[in-house]
């Protein structure tokens, strides 16, 4: 699911090609059976995702030195987006806006360090390999059914990474698939930003998980992240970090082009997040309000009733 995940991942990006499709999952794959290795020898949560991506870096500089393909930052991005930590980010986000400071912090803190692993290993990966993240811009957005479909089998990938039971899989899966039809429109159709796109998908997912996730007791972060899996900026996170890596080298900072994509990939990538994060956080709250103020009303009818 690793594997087929990242691929699904590659489709939404633009890469449309079967040799980086092949490259892109076989990286993935390779990755879940490393981090199942490593799980075997420490426990340390920080290990594992930084020796995927930096395995996910060597392959995509190999596909650059033989010149497999032309879209070796897909092949070595695209296995590290599913390492992305966004229960977290979105559990520490959910803490911060009720008021549990301290909790959320450290959920917030333990998120970045896991993303700090995973683009440390991937510029290494491709470092090892004489080469760098390259700085163009995402390819062209897939057709819509391409997309739609990719974005449910990311939904699912992402899903059994969770452990969710396999006859729960089409409810999330089937969320996504809809979410992502609304965020291409946004995007191709009416010419959105990706944070607005963003928005208008995850508003969707947070008003249809909110009250699924309620009913079937299923932890709410995890199965909202499931069906927005393939939104998540990681293109321009890990793109973010190679400019600063770049812009440390001896003239860097005279690269004014440079730093400007960085910035721009930093905005849009907190942009993003942020849209994310309301999306997703905004409809549970309201859930959660509707339903605590019909359990007040009904604990008063009851009352009444006694009297």
């Amino acid at each position: 699911m690793a594997g087929l995940g990242a691929m699904a991942l590659g489709v939404i990006f633009g890469a449309l090609h079967l040799l980086s499709l092949v490259l892109i999952g076989l990286s993935g794959f390779l990755g879940a059976q490393l981090r199942r290795a490593i799980a075997r020898l420490t426990d340390n949560t920080l290990a594992q995702p930084f020796a995927a991506a930096l395995l996910a870096g060597a392959i995509g500089a190999i596909s650059v030195q033989f010149e497999f393909t032309t879209l070796q930052r897909l092949v070595a991005v695209c296995p590290c987006m599913v390492l992305v930590p966004g229960p977290h980010l979105l559990n520490g986000a959910i803490d911060l806006l009720r008021a549990r400071v301290l909790l959320g912090l450290a959920r917030l803190t333990y998120a970045s360090l896991i993303v700090v692993a995973i683009s440390a290993g991937l510029l290494i990966g491709l470092a090892l390999g004489g080469t760098s993240l390259p700085p163009a811009a995402p390819p062209h957005a897939a057709p819509l059914a391409g997309d739609v479909i990719a974005a449910g089998v990311a939904v699912a990938a992402y899903g059994a990474f969770f452990s969710l039971p396999w006859r729960l899989l089409p409810v999330p899966v089937f969320t996504g698939m809809l979410a992502h039809s609304i965020h291409w429109a946004a995007i191709v159709v009416a010419g959105a930003s990706p944070a607005m796109g963003a928005l208008l998908a995850c508003l969707l997912v947070g008003t249809i998980v909110a009250p699924v996730a309620d009913r079937l007791r299923l932890p709410f972060a995890g199965l909202a992240f499931a069906s927005v899996v393939s939104l998540i900026p990681g293109v321009f996170v890990f793109r973010m970090a190679g400019g600063l890596v770049e812009l440390l080298q001896p003239g860097g900072a005279a690269k004014v082009e440079l730093v400007a994509a960085v910035v721009v990939d930093a905005g849009s990538a907190l942009l993003i997040m942020m849209a994310m994060t309301v999306g997703l956080i905004v409809p549970k709250m309201v859930y959660e309000w509707i339903v605590a103020r019909r359990g007040i009303g009904l604990l008063g009818i009851h009352k009444k009733g006694d009297a």
